[in-house]
């Protein structure tokens, strides 16, 4: 099987398990108990936490451990908005945030606060206009994705936080798709609170992480003892330990990322000249190395996908959570795609196991299998 589907998740790195078997089969101990088993997960738990903060450019003490990063998502804009000054009630995210994401943006408009979108262009880049009028004096928090999970489109990070912290706002970056793809560092994103998830990284689903700037107001959302009162809850050491083995083991991430950039692009190239009504959303704009999203002509995406599944090849229809619905992506609505183009879209994302010759085949053997329906498709067009 050619997997292409790498940012709906990602095979855990031989280190990674690696590491986590011991843990599972010895350090199975309660970190929160003082017997001699109990410090030993301890300090286990302890070591991780500071490679995580290592890795990622952030002190250890800024590292809250959750189930995930939708977990840490929440945590971030209800424990932010929850120590805002009363005066500062409304909260802005993106149009294009994950699906996930947005149903808090719903919750929370449903329960009473103001809540406004961003829009982005058609090219899936976030309007900077918008963001500039959007985020004024009453504004809490901002909440804004590192890159979008379907384009690959980055978004303006640093700017964003220039705008949230002028106007006196926090800004909460989910940084899910960006961490373990190009370089991060926390100490300098200008965010006060990310997230990110292990599973995007060669790391085991389950544990991700919430990045909190030191000295930034938290109300916690999960009451414990544990995370420092910040997020109850027994810890998920052997996630935990796995999600510090995979951010160890990226090694070279700029490197890697041009590597997997050059395969993308060959692959789109050559998709484009053997099928040349493919087209490819967010092409000309900074965007994620491995994330390929595009449409063959108006093909439904399950028609694409079935001789995708035919070739022994994984790929996806969008976000994982949402995909194989009737519904056009909420992303390509958002850019102002038309309905059946958007229930078009195919998404390929490349990443660390993927070679040249994956990519050589998919571009030997699927356009003879995408040509002649296409051609039944302009024959039948009006």
């Amino acid at each position: 099987m050619i997997y292409l589907d790498h940012n709906a998740t990602t095979p855990p790195a031989p280190a990674v398990i690696a590491a986590m078997l011991p843990v599972l089969s010895s350090l199975w101990a309660n970190s929160s108990s003082q017997h001699g088993p109990g410090q030993d997960a301890k300090r286990a738990l302890a070591a991780a936490r500071a490679t995580v903060a290592r890795v990622l450019g952030c002190k250890p003490v800024e590292v809250i451990f959750t189930s995930g990063a939708t977990e840490a998502n929440h945590m971030a804009v209800r424990g932010l908005l929850a120590m805002a000054a009363p005066e500062r009630r409304r909260v802005v995210f993106s149009s294009v945030e994950h699906a996930g994401h947005l149903r808090l943006a719903r919750a929370l408009a449903h329960a009473g606060t103001p809540v406004d979108l961003i829009p982005v262009r058609g090219d899936g880049t976030l309007d900077r206009q918008a963001a500039a009028a959007l985020i004024g004096p009453d504004v809490a928090l901002v909440s804004l994705m590192a890159a979008n999970n379907e384009t690959g489109a980055l978004m303006p990070v640093a700017e964003v936080a220039a705008l949230a912290h002028a106007a006196g706002a926090r800004l909460h970056v989910d940084a899910t798709q960006f961490i373990g793809k190009q370089p991060f560092d926390f100490s300098s994103c200008g965010a006060d609170a990310v997230s990110l998830s292990a599973h995007k990284l060669h790391g085991p689903k389950g544990v991700g992480a919430l990045l909190l700037r030191q000295g930034v107001a938290f109300a916690a959302q999960t009451l414990g003892s544990q995370e420092r009162g910040r997020r109850g809850g027994t810890e998920n050491l052997p996630g935990i330990v796995g999600l510090a083995a995979a951010l160890e083991a990226l090694g070279d991430i700029a490197r890697e990322a041009a590597r997997v950039a050059q395969l993308r692009d060959a692959l789109e190239d050559g998709l484009r000249r053997a099928l040349p009504d493919t087209h490819v959303w967010s092409k000309n704009v900074a965007r994620l190395p491995g994330t390929c999203y595009l449409r063959f002509g108006q093909l439904s995406a399950d028609v694409v996908l079935q001789r995708l599944e035919r070739l022994g090849v994984a790929a996806s229809s969008g976000a994982a959570c949402s995909s194989g619905g009737s519904e056009p992506s909420h992303v390509l609505t958002a850019m102002g795609v038309p309905g059946p183009q958007a229930l078009a879209a195919v998404r390929l994302s490349l990443g660390r196991t993927t070679t040249l010759d994956d990519v050589a085949y998919l571009l030997n053997a699927l356009p003879p299998l995408l040509a002649p329906l296409l051609l039944e498709e302009m024959l039948a067009a009006p």
